[in-house]
């Protein structure tokens, strides 16, 4: 029996919060096993929420003062989330961080992540493995998805395909090719910007967004637009938010009425996805999980089982699984797939920081 303990941390593009998961790896016979001992996710400060917010138009100063708050930011809630889940520290094996993205141009040959995992290490005394994405956009790749690797070899029994509803709406599923697995539309950057024009962080159950219409001419021009039509391997940033998506929204139109219309926008792309790919059921995970109104559109149009998980997974599955590829970096294993981000070799991707004693 191998085993290993890892604290995951994620921080999505949706700006939810850091989420800690603590969780135990055990191979045994082959089959990896996870149990998720201890999770928190921690709500960023206004002040760190802003400068994150803003982060893409900062200047290179500016972005590494910022990369080396975050990391502190980071150690600050890992060491008291080990106090107060009285974890043995020497008992962890190392921190998998995924950091915050800023950039995401793998057209482009870059993706950056911040969240300075020296800092992390040196603070909390762990090592830390972070950037998982930069080997796989070298190699020719997208740098992302890379969940899907955890889906099918912690998840594989729940549904045949996974979702996930963060700041944007991603999929994994298996076909006679293997594992694909790719962006499919935004999902909770634009509701939550809606939302925050009318003082609210997020649209609770999607209760504001059911009581606004539909704008028909808006929807045609959001699903009309160039991403969909393209083949995966394929991603999204808050780069191609800004230039293609949010150029078709009207400053007259209420927020209402533009979270009505684009829960409508990511319920039919959605569907379209997974109708087409032939899937008969999903496990959705994410923030948007818990969009009722989201979810009763998607479940209202889609033919198969929607499968909504205890809450634990809903909010920590990223966590998670962030956690396995750190896991599996330790193991010296590949932890990409080159059928999801058309890299050009499976890789054992990370940066390892070593708290220097």
């Amino acid at each position: 029996m191998f085993k290993k303990e890892i604290i995951g941390l994620m921080s999505g593009t949706s700006l939810d919060g850091l989420d800690i998961a603590h969780v135990e790896f055990v191979i045994e016979n082959t089959k990896t096993r996870y149990f998720l001992k201890s999770s928190q996710t921690i709500p960023y400060p206004d002040s760190l929420h802003e400068k994150l917010q803003s982060a893409h138009s900062l200047d290179i100063s500016e972005l590494q003062i910022l990369d080396k708050t975050i990391g502190a930011f980071f150690a600050e809630q890992v060491n008291s989330f080990i106090s107060n889940n009285k974890i043995d520290k020497d008992k962890i094996d190392a921190i998998a961080s995924h950091g915050q993205t800023i950039l995401h141009q793998p057209e482009n040959g870059f993706t950056l992540q911040i969240g300075c995992g020296s800092t992390l290490a040196y603070s909390t005394g762990i090592m830390v493995v972070n950037d998982f994405r930069t080997l796989d956009v070298i190699a020719g790749g997208q740098g992302a998805p890379l969940v899907p690797l955890g889906d099918f070899e912690l998840f594989s029994e729940e549904a045949e395909s996974f979702l996930n509803i963060g700041g944007f709406c991603n999929i994994s599923y298996k076909d006679v090719e293997g594992i694909k697995a790719f962006d499919i539309c935004p999902g909770n950057l634009p509701l939550n910007n809606f939302a925050n024009k009318l003082g609210h962080e997020f649209d609770p159950n999607g209760e504001i967004a059911e009581q606004g219409n539909l704008n028909n001419e808006l929807l045609q021009k959001l699903n009309s637009l160039e991403f969909y039509s393209k083949n995966h391997p394929k991603s999204l940033g808050t780069e191609w938010l800004e230039k293609n998506f949010y150029t078709n929204f009207s400053k007259s139109e209420s927020p209402e009425n533009l979270l009505h219309t684009v829960c409508v926008h990511i319920a039919e792309q959605i569907i379209d996805c997974i109708e087409k790919n032939n899937i008969k059921s999903v496990l959705v995970t994410g923030g948007g999980a818990k969009n009722k109104f989201l979810m009763r559109l998607i479940s209202e149009g889609y033919k198969g089982d929607v499968i909504i998980p205890k809450d634990e997974i809903i909010d920590y599955k990223e966590a998670i699984v962030f956690a396995y590829l750190g896991f599996k970096y330790l193991s010296n294993q590949p932890n990409n797939v080159i059928s999801v981000t058309g890299a050009q070799r499976n890789l054992c991707m990370g940066v390892l920081h070593k708290p220097g004693y």
